[in-house]
């Protein structure tokens, strides 16, 4: 499986999310349309949107569940080490506003 960082599967999500929203769009579109084909290929593409909005579903689970590690993982650092983490965000604003200075 290859492995996507959070940028990444955020830029898929809002993909595969403008995808889906296309091809419902044009699945009401040729709703009105009949044929033997017709209902064959809406079928297709009504299964394989459900394919794709479940998987879609599980990589915004994956994400968020991401996230909450990440900001659990902060909040006991924090917790445990209180003036690592003062010092850390002091030398982090310090870092930005040289930063800005120089613009």
């Amino acid at each position: 499986m290859i492995s996507l960082d959070a940028d990444q599967k955020a830029k898929l999500m809002s993909d595969l999310r403008v995808v889906i929203d296309d091809a419902q769009e044009l699945l009401r579109m040729t709703a009105d349309q009949v044929g033997d084909s017709a209902v064959g290929v809406r079928a297709r593409v009504e299964a394989r949107l459900a394919d794709a909005t479940r998987d879609l579903q599980h990589l915004q689970d994956d994400v968020v569940a991401r996230a909450k590690a990440a900001g659990h993982a902060t909040d006991e650092f924090v917790q445990e080490h209180p003036w690592q983490s003062i010092g850390i965000a002091a030398g982090l604003g310090l870092v930005v506003g040289l930063l800005i200075a120089r613009r």
